[in-house]
């Protein structure tokens, strides 16, 4: 299985020996020993569970490197956080995916509709098995907790990734931002409950600001 590392905050190592791993596309930075690339596309198993975010327009595509030595990646200089994953699921958004192990499965989880009114759907990708996914943030990652008595409530804009036994919902009304006076249009929040994890980044994105 290939072995996942950081070296600092923003780039992750990987090292294999004739094993894959699946990347974002134009994320490997540099590598040594002999490699291999495949572009992934809409095809193959669960990857087309990668390639869609409805809710921005969004398209990721993967590529699969396989060899012996060692591959470098990173993307835009995010922070990059490694997940363990023991035969549990992981859901995250497609952009804020570096990398998986080949040996996890990959797909789409139909998580509810941002804004009712406007019918749109959100799709997140969802990542399951026993290996390692590596996962960005703009800023370092903080990690939730979430317990029955603490049912925690997330702008969407920070919103990275959740696991556990969770269930999500989606509040509208006001958003973090109502009381600065910023935004427009139909507001929402992201509601977890149950038992388990969820990942913030401390920089929003700029395009969803917790507006549809």
């Amino acid at each position: 299985m290939a072995m996942f590392r950081l070296q600092g905050s923003k780039v992750l190592a990987v090292d294999m020996t004739g094993d894959a791993v699946k990347a974002k596309n134009g994320s490997m930075v540099a590598y040594d020993g002999q490699m291999a690339f495949k572009k992934l596309s809409g095809g193959g198993e669960g990857i087309r569970g990668m390639v869609t975010r409805r809710i921005t327009g969004e398209q990721m595509t993967l590529m699969e490197v396989k060899g012996q030595g060692t591959c470098w990646f990173a993307d835009r200089a995010s922070e990059i956080n490694l997940v363990n994953l023991q035969g549990d699921k992981l859901f995250v958004e497609s952009s804020n995916l570096l990398a998986t192990d080949s040996g996890l499965r990959t797909g789409t989880s139909f998580t509810g509709l941002r804004g009712a009114s406007q019918g749109n759907g959100l799709f997140t990708t969802t990542i399951e098995g026993h290996g390692q996914a590596a996962i960005m943030s703009d800023g370092p990652a903080v990690v939730l907790r979430v317990s029955s008595q603490y049912p925690l409530t997330v702008d969407p804009g920070a919103y990275i990734a959740h696991q556990g036994n969770l269930r999500q919902s989606f509040q509208s009304g006001v958003t973090f931002r109502t009381f600065m006076g910023e935004g427009g249009g139909e507001a929402f929040q992201i509601r977890f409950e149950g038992d388990g994890v969820v990942y913030v980044q401390p920089s929003e994105r700029n395009s969803i600001a917790g507006d549809v």
